[in-house]
Formats: C-alpha cells, sequence, structure tokens
C-alpha cells in the first residue's frame, strides 16, 4: 500500500510511526528539514522536503499510484487544497484534518464531489472524549464500542482493591460472577505495557485496563478498589474551541458548567452562545479566583487552554482543593505517559485523538472503530468479521494470536459476550482487540 502524508509534526509524525510498522511504502512531506530529519533517524518512511502543493512535486513521487493520501498539517485550508489537488492527480483516497468541526457536520456540502473523502477535527475528536470521561467518572480512561454494550476502562488499582497479589488468573476463579477481561497492566513508574497472562499479577498502583460488558462496569469499581462518585458541577478553564464544544456537550447532558476564559471579549461571547453555562472573566492560574468561585465543591475540573503547563498546573490545583476529577489538555504527546504519575486523572492530546480517528481509515480488514487509551502506547481496534475469516476457525484458546494482542470481546446480536478460552468468534460478530502498535498488522491477517 503506498501512503503519502503532508505535515511532519505531531499528527504525521505519529501515523507514520504506526505505519512504518508494517513496512508500507510511505512517503512524508514537509517544508522543515529539521522535523524530517529526526523522522528519517526514527521511523522507517521516505522523507521529502518540499511544498506538497506542487503539481509537480507531487507528480515526481506517482501520485497516481497513491492508496491513501493524509494531509495533516496545521493549516485547514492548506489541507483542503492539498486534497483536493492530490484526489484530481489520481490518489484513490484524501483524508484532510480540519480544525472547523461544522465542516464535519454539515449535511449541506458533500466534500467528496470536490475531492474530499474524509475530514478529521482534532478539537470536536477532544471535546466528545472529555464527555465520555466524565460519563464514567471514577476511571481515568474509557472507551465504548455499540453506545456502551461493551467498554474499554481504564483506572489505578487502589491499595484497598481485592485484586493485589492475584494473579489473573486467580482473579477470574475468585470474582466469576463479574464478566471481564484485564487486556493491559502498566505498573507503576514504568513505561512498559504489559499484555497479561494468566500468571501475571496485580500490584497497587498499577494501571489496569479492562473490557466489560455495560451492565458489569459497576461490579469493577469494588475490583479497582474505588467508589463511584456522580458528577453534577464542572469547571471548565479556556473558553477555546475544545472548552465551547465541552462545555455545550455537557450542559446537553444537564452538567451543571462554570467556564473561565480570560480574555473579556471572548467570555462575553461565549456567555451569547451558552446561555445554560456560567461565564466568568477571569485567570484561571490565580488560585484566589478558582476558590472564590468554589473549586473545592466542583466534582470535576477541566483545563484546556492553549497552554499546556497552564492545564496541567491548575489541575493539579484543583486536585489538591479535593476535586475527584481532572482532566488536562496536553500539545506535547510526550505528556501522555505522566498522568498517573503526577497525580491527574487524564490528560488528553488532540493531535493523538486525531492519529488515531485517522489511522481506521488505513487499516485492511473491515475496521469499525479504532482507539487509543490515553496512558499507554496501543490501539484497541474493532473489527468487523467476514466469511472464512481466519479467527473464526478456532477456539479463543487455539487461535495462535501475538503476545503482544489480546481479544477484548466481542458483540453477537447487540450483546457484549467475553471472549474466553472456550469462546468461538463468528461471521457477523463484532471483534475488539487490544494490541500494541507492531502487533496490528499481525491482527488484521486474522480477520482478512
Amino acid at each position: 500500500m503506498k501512503i503519502i502524508i503532508v505535515g511532519a509534526g505531531d499528527v504525521g509524525f505519529h501515523l507514520a510511526k504506526l505505519l512504518s510498522f508494517e513496512s508500507q511504502d510511505i512517503y512524508l512531506i514537509d517544508m522543515d528539514a529539521e522535523k524530517l530529519e529526526y523522522a528519517s533517524n526514527h521511523i522507517d518512511v521516505i522523507t521529502l522536503k518540499g511544498d506538497a502543493t506542487s503539481v509537480k512535486l507531487l507528480k515526481s513521487i506517482n501520485i497516481e499510484k497513491a492508496d491513501i493520501f493524509l494531509a495533516v498539517t496545521e493549516s485547514q485550508n492548506t489541507n483542503f487544497t492539498l486534497a483536493v489537488i492530490a484526489k484530481k492527480l489520481g490518489a484513490k483516497k484524501t483524508i484532510a484534518r480540519i480544525s472547523n468541526h461544522e465542516f464535519s457536520q454539515t449535511n449541506e456540502i458533500d466534500f467528496t464531489e470536490i475531492g474530499i473523502d474524509v475530514m478529521i477535527s482534532p478539537g470536536e475528536l477532544a471535546a466528545n472524549e472529555i464527555k465520555m470521561l466524565i460519563n464514567q467518572s471514577a476511571f481515568n480512561d474509557t472507551i465504548e464500542f455499540e453506545n456502551g454494550t461493551l467498554n474499554i476502562l481504564g483506572s489505578t488499582l487502589e491499595y484497598s482493591s481485592p485484586l493485589i497479589n492475584l494473579t489473573v488468573r486467580e482473579a477470574r476463579e475468585k470474582f466469576s460472577d463479574i464478566d471481564f477481561i484485564t487486556i493491559a497492566i502498566k505498573p507503576e513508574n514504568s513505561g512498559e505495557t504489559i499484555i497479561p497472562r494468566g500468571n501475571t499479577v496485580y500490584s497497587a498502583n498499577d494501571q489496569i485496563y479492562f473490557s466489560t460488558p455495560k451492565d458489569h462496569i459497576k461490579k469493577l469499581y469494588k475490583l479497582m478498589g474505588k467508589t463511584p462518585f456522580g458528577v453534577k458541577d464542572i469547571m471548565i478553564l479556556g473558553a477555546g474551541k475544545i472548552g465551547v464544544k465541552a462545555a455545550r456537550n455537557l450542559c446537553d447532558s444537564k452538567f451543571n458548567i462554570k467556564l473561565i476564559e480570560l480574555d473579556k471579549e471572548r467570555a462575553k461571547d461565549v456567555a451569547e452562545k451558552l446561555p445554560n453555562a456560567l461565564i466568568i472573566k477571569g485567570d484561571g492560574r490565580n488560585v484566589e479566583l478558582l476558590e472564590e468561585e468554589n473549586i473545592s465543591e466542583m466534582d470535576a475540573f477541566i483545563a484546556v487552554t492553549g497552554n499546556s503547563e497552564t492545564n496541567i498546573m491548575t489541575c493539579l490545583v484543583a486536585k489538591s482543593k479535593g476535586v475527584k476529577k481532572t482532566i488536562a489538555l496536553v500539545e506535547n504527546m510526550d505528556y501522555i505517559n505522566i498522568s498517573q504519575t503526577i497525580g491527574i486523572d487524564t490528560l488528553i492530546n488532540k493531535k493523538l485523538l486525531a492519529a488515531s480517528a485517522i489511522f481506521k481509515h488505513v487499516r485492511k480488514g473491515e475496521v469499525l472503530k479504532l482507539a487509543n487509551l490515553h496512558n499507554v502506547d496501543a490501539e484497541v481496534l474493532e473489527f468487523m468479521v467476514k466469511e472464512n475469516s481466519p479467527v473464526t476457525k478456532k477456539l479463543i484458546k487455539d487461535i495462535k494470536l501475538t503476545k503482544k494482542g489480546v481479544f477484548a470481546g466481542v458483540i453477537r446480536d447487540g450483546v457484549a459476550m467475553m471472549t474466553f478460552g472456550n469462546f468461538q468468534i463468528l461471521a457477523g460478530d463484532k471483534a475488539v482487540v487490544f494490541c500494541l502498535p507492531e502487533a496490528i498488522h499481525k491482527v488484521e491477517k486474522l480477520f482478512n
């Protein structure tokens, strides 16, 4: 498969990294020689310095043979232009990163007619992610499949958890009344993600990821050593596009929202757009202001300003004031893995969300959904199981799945089922698999 990526920033680099595990024919184009040099030193791609809007440049790399063209620069207008040009020159599928989520929601314009097959809005993805995290308040990571029929949930293991010092096998036997599969463990102060086996042992402060049906979520709280808590009052810092979209989403779900914005005109404008939210003009870095606005009475604090450090620090202040749920938006993808270490519940990165959303469109097989977990470098894929796929030929225990992947469950006729050893996946199932990036292509072969 030939893939051309324009934009060697965080989104483009992460996409190229994910794809490079599969020895794809990947071209990465950018005007910044330093970014390209970094990419060529770290991943196996062909880098090309130049202006990708140049027809001559695109023809020089045989754009007409491109299976997928990804325009993921920082500029929405550039991405639009690039996608249109690439389609006209013969690229089979074009994907553009956009900043205005209105484009992805309108039905009045058919963008495929002008050459843009798929549009991805990182800001919209981040706002939707925030709403989902708030709805599963005690967990710091959550992915829903089929409107929550099957769920991936992540959180740290408290000292009061009955799982501590048990092996995965022992836990399954002891808590057989709860449907769950442990799909990943990230030990405290470790960068390593473990795909657990039967003899893997749970330890306090491990970050654990489970898959479970909707009606067993409440039972998981006791396994984690956590007490469920409701979220009603939420404070949001930053009235940019993500802050406003998140506030609108949460107001629609009947949460009480306080939105703090430093810029006076911006605050006034947002107050007119969001009549159901309380808009406060002020500097959220001012602890006195936060106390005046009763931060200690908030159930959740969400920091989504344009400054990562501000978001992290204000979330830490919120935690110190007793706020149970904190979410910070960060620009630097290197920060993603440190949220538990520093005491913030969840760090989200809109570029990582965008890369995963785009990555789904590059997959082989019938991939229905692809998502990333916030604290680990891994992917969760949902496949539509086709007739005669290799995965349907054997019981789960007899399928030679890579040690870097695990079946997380299936949805069959609208019902979530756990994929234990004696389970057999059937054609028509929607199967969810968790795996590390380097194992994705091996997993895909099971569903081809």
